[in-house]
């Protein structure tokens, strides 16, 4: 019997490349094809599902294997219809015992996260959550941005979702708060920098501060940052009164003036409850009919709500709310994010002690999962539940986002542009010339829609033909439903035409088309009119963000086709000559070159290689133009 153990210290680092050699393989089926589970032990571990050419289906965790697996195999009528058409694809059953419940789930959160299965519940936002991190570790601290957790000593605060509240806290931080901003080495005195002269850095690189006095402005950021308002401002007020005290009344007069500054911006601050503490609030709403779901997760630290953010699920394999629940939880905290010491959820499942257990190893700290208790926990769960319902519903409506309304707009299109496509191609000095296509719908870059291909109609550089192939080839793939409402082509005016042009012939010729220019970054409009796109309005983000997305794409592909070609040698493409052929000739000659440079008889003297065959490689191999090095 197998069995798999987590190291303690990195058990989130556990994810073998390989699981293969580890997993027990199901492989014989009866008439039905039913696998023999007769060998599946009753115990805890995790399971894989595998289809054609040995794609990864659906990763799973069981505390008893055998079960788990009959419900699968066994007739059941309770297995929602894409798990049931899921099964029909199976070609191979794997499973691996874990010796607990909880390194069944670790493992299984690893795989799922490692190979992000078609069938499972995947959290697509893979984003690490930024943190606010206070360098207590250095003899003068500083505050910076990471995106990382690390037991390191230092303080952190976060995750702050979405990012806009932190750069507003550290904003209010950098201009009211007198510590460094530098990441310099100042062990060593030297002349202060452009920050003194703003009274915004007291200058510990030229000895102007103490490290008491330094060490107390680092403590007025931490209580800054942990809503400590009152304790804050009478702070700051004594600091003022201190310096009236000593006859400094200009300095003192600064202090009230960043008092009253401090006060305005601590308003801003979206106080929930002092006692809340640190924990977060799980909302959701589940559409059963449609298989959708949308999860609201507030984030309250030291009682104040520093960021919330909606996670949408579409077309789920299950409409099971235990088991999305705790799809979404492993997805959401299997990432970097440290959990806080509290989670407050709607309403909790059976296994929610593994879950507990699970985060308090990422924590190293104690994490308790549960439902509201006071007055205001029940209110914050419904404004989650709340967030969630309206989310959804907007989504499910097909709501417009503000900046395709705008888009519309500005680029005077037909329809507000629901489904975009981009079109880009990438040479280099002719060789191995692609094209690439990217889609973009509501907010999400649908990626099983991307569509990249080798140039084949033309050699050399065209830049507009081979935009052309590549319109007409992956437009004439792309069903009805999907046909984006507008396209956008990476390129100028000439590139625009020629998109046009190429619609019209293949009769697609509704669809909205324009083109972007880089530097100055610009759109060109079939009309002729030109519309600038260097402000930072949503809908120049926007298309920006579609322009360098379907670069990444095509350039990516590009590289490893050329890096294939590079790679390759002319002997490859010999009918006949296998790789211990190859070898062979390799091994005796040292070189391309020099096998180009030898004759059919000294090529027949090698073992295995008769005349025929030597003359067939010195024709092919004096044919080829390869530009593989010699």
């Amino acid at each position: 019997m197998l069995f798999f153990y987590i190291i303690a210290d990195s058990f989130e680092a556990s994810i073998y490349k390989n699981m293969d050699p580890l997993f027990h393989k199901i492989i014989s089926k009866d008439s039905k094809g039913t696998p023999d589970l007769t060998k599946a032990p009753p115990l805890a571990g995790v399971y894989i599902f595998r289809g054609q050419r040995g794609r990864i289906l659906y990763i799973g965790k069981a505390k008893n294997l055998k079960n788990r697996l009959k419900a699968y195999f066994a007739d059941n009528p309770s297995l929602d219809i894409r798990k049931a058409s899921m099964v029909k694809l199976i070609r191979d059953t794997q499973w691996i015992v874990t010796d607990s419940e909880l390194e069944a789930l670790i493992l299984e959160s690893n795989l799922i996260k490692e190979h992000r299965p078609p069938f499972n519940i995947v959290l697509r936002d893979d984003k690490h959550y930024p943190y606010l991190r206070i360098t207590l570790k250095e003899r003068w601290p500083r505050i910076e941005v990471v995106r990382r957790i690390q037991e390191d000593g230092n303080l952190y605060f976060g995750p702050y979702v979405p990012s806009q509240s932190m750069w507003e806290a550290l904003s209010v931080i950098r201009r009211h708060f007198m510590i460094r901003k530098c990441r310099h080495n100042i062990d060593k005195p030297t002349r202060p920098c452009i920050q003194h002269q703003m009274h915004r850095c007291p200058a510990p690189c030229a000895g102007l501060i103490t490290e008491e006095q330094y060490l107390s402005n680092v403590e007025d950021v931490v209580l800054f940052l942990n809503g400590k308002r009152t304790e804050l401002l009478e702070r700051f007020k004594e600091k003022m009164e201190l310096l009236s005290e000593n006859l400094l009344f200009e300095e003192a007069a600064l202090m009230r003036d960043k008092i009253q500054r401090l006060e305005r911006a601590l308003e801003q601050q979206k106080v929930l409850s002092p006692e809340l503490g640190d924990l977060d609030v799980l909302g959701w709403d589940l559409d059963r009919e449609l298989k959708n779901a949308v999860f609201n997760v507030l984030f309250i630290r030291k009682g104040l709500l520093i960021g919330a953010k909606n996670f949408f699920f579409r077309r789920l394999s299950t409409s099971n709310k235990e088991e999305i629940v705790e799809s979404f939880i492993k997805g959401f905290y299997g990432k970097d994010a440290l959990p806080p010491p509290v989670i407050i959820m709607q309403s909790l499942f059976e296994d929610i002690q593994i879950y507990e257990q699970w985060l308090k190893l990422k924590r190293q700290g104690d994490v308790v999962i549960r439902e509201a208790i006071t007055n205001k926990e029940l209110e914050i769960v419904a404004m989650a539940a709340n967030n969630a319902l309206l989310h959804r519903t907007m989504e499910t409506k097909d709501l417009p986002l503000p900046k395709v309304v705008q888009l519309k707009e500005r680029l005077n299109l037909k329809a507000v542009p629901r489904k975009i496509g981009v079109f880009d191609i990438s040479t280099l000095s002719g060789s191995e010339s692609s094209g690439g296509f990217i889609y973009w719908e509501q907010g999400e870059f649908k990626k099983d829609l991307y569509r990249h291909l080798k140039i084949k109609t033309l050699k050399g550089i065209d830049d507009l033909a081979m935009m052309a192939e590549t319109i007409q080839r992956v437009m004439a793939k792309i069903e009805a439903p999907d046909r984006p409402s507008l396209i956008i082509i990476d390129g100028g005016r000439t590139h625009l035409e020629v998109a046009i042009d190429t619609l019209n012939r293949i009769g697609l010729n509704s669809i909205d088309v324009v083109s972007i220019a880089k530097k100055p970054d610009r759109v060109f409009l079939p009309t002729g009119e030109v519309v600038d796109i260097e402000d930072r309005q949503q809908s120049s983000l926007l298309l920006k963000s579609l322009r360098n997305e379907a670069h990444r794409f095509v350039i990516t592909f590009h590289r490893g086709q050329r890096d294939r070609r590079f790679l390759s040698s002319p002997l490859e493409g010999i009918p006949g000559l296998g790789p211990k052929r190859r070898l062979a000739l390799l091994r005796h000659f040292g070189s391309i070159g020099a096998i180009k440079s030898s004759s059919v008889e000294e090529i027949s003297k090698l073992k295995g290689f008769s005349e025929k065959m030597a003359e067939k490689v010195y024709s092919s191999i004096n044919k080829s133009n390869n530009n593989a090095p010699l």
